[in-house]
Parts: structure tokens; sequence; C-alpha cells
């Protein structure tokens, strides 16, 4: 009888152990995810400074378009170092998704106010920072996809029975998402002939 009940207080044991190496594993996922989304932010926060420069000499009179993108730039960026101190912490993810919408729309209007300067379209500088632009975009959307994947995964598993019983009992908390929520993304595009 005492190796019966020896026997279960082990594999309850062993259990235990690799439910909670298993959360330790998928959480390091999702955090390491994060880290491929904060190296391209830091690459695009580092590309907009350059471009309000060269748009400057151009777009004399849009001073509070300028100022207004660094200034969401600068949030943003405050943003992301908080959020990649605790990456799926869900204050520190809503503060970045908030700030990187912030950005966004001030991207938007400041590109949109550049087409009226068709030097500064022509100019071969900015051409290439919005190419580096672009393509930083790109490479954020793959990242913040694969951050997502991973965080869903870990987020279903820590919900699971019985992983839920050791999830709680060791305080692993829910991951946030990276989403952020602008209205014209999910829109489909208007076309007229």
């Amino acid at each position: 009888m005492i190796w019966i009940v020896l026997l279960v207080v082990v594999l309850l044991g062993v259990f235990f152990m690799m439910t909670y190496n298993r959360l330790v594993q998928m959480r390091e996922r999702f955090k390491n995810a994060f880290a491929q989304i904060d190296v391209q932010l830091k690459r695009r926060y580092d590309l907009i400074p350059n471009l309000v420069e060269t748009a400057k000499g151009y777009m004399k009179h849009e001073r509070e378009t300028l100022e207004a993108v660094i200034q969401a730039r600068n949030q943003a960026r405050a943003a992301e170092e908080r959020a990649a101190g605790a990456p799926g912490d869900p204050q520190a993810m809503k503060g970045l998704m908030a700030a990187e919408q912030t950005l966004t729309g001030t991207m938007g209007r400041f590109f949109a106010l550049s087409e009226n300067y068709p030097d500064l379209k022509a100019s071969e500088n900015m051409r290439s920072l919005q190419e580096e632009l672009s393509s930083t975009e790109n490479r954020i959307a793959f990242s913040r996809q694969a951050y997502n994947d991973a965080v869903m995964r870990y987020n279903t598993l820590r919900a699971t029975v019985p992983t839920n019983i050791v999830a709680n009992a060791f305080n692993f908390g829910p991951a946030e998402l990276f989403e952020i929520d602008v209205e014209e993304e999910r829109q489909a595009p208007r076309v007229s002939f």
C-alpha cells in the first residue's frame, strides 16, 4: 500500500514538474517573440527622426505636424521600453498598443501632408527612407504575428485542465496579445474608376 501511495506522489511530482517546465518554456517563447518586435520597433523609431529631418527643409510651414510625429515617436518608444521590460503584461501591452496607434495615425497625417510637396516626394533621400520604413513595417507585422501566435499557445496551455492548476499555483498569468485596432485597416478599400 505504501508503494502505491509513494508511486502516486512521485507521478504527481513528475506531472507538476513537467507542466511547470512547459509553462516556463511557452512563456520564454512569447518573450523571445516580443524581442523580435522590439528590434523592429527600435529600427522604425530610429528611422522616423531621419524622415522628419529630411522633410523639414521642404515643409517649413508644417512645424506642428513634424513636432507631432516626433512626440508620438517618443511616446511610442517609451511605451515600447515599458513593454520590453514585461512582455505580455496586459498594462504594458495596452500602453504600447495605444502609443503605436497614435504613432500610426500621426505618420499617416505626415505622409498625407507630404503629398502637397512635390520636391519632397521627388527627393531620393525621402524615397529611400520611405522604402526603409515600409520594409520595417512589414517586418513588424510578421514579428507581431509570431508574437501573437506564441501568446495564444501560452494562454491556451495555461487555461487547459489540468495545466491550469499548476499555472494558478505558480502565478502564470495570462499574456496580452499585441493588436493595434486601426479602423482603416479593417475596412475594405474603396476603388473607383
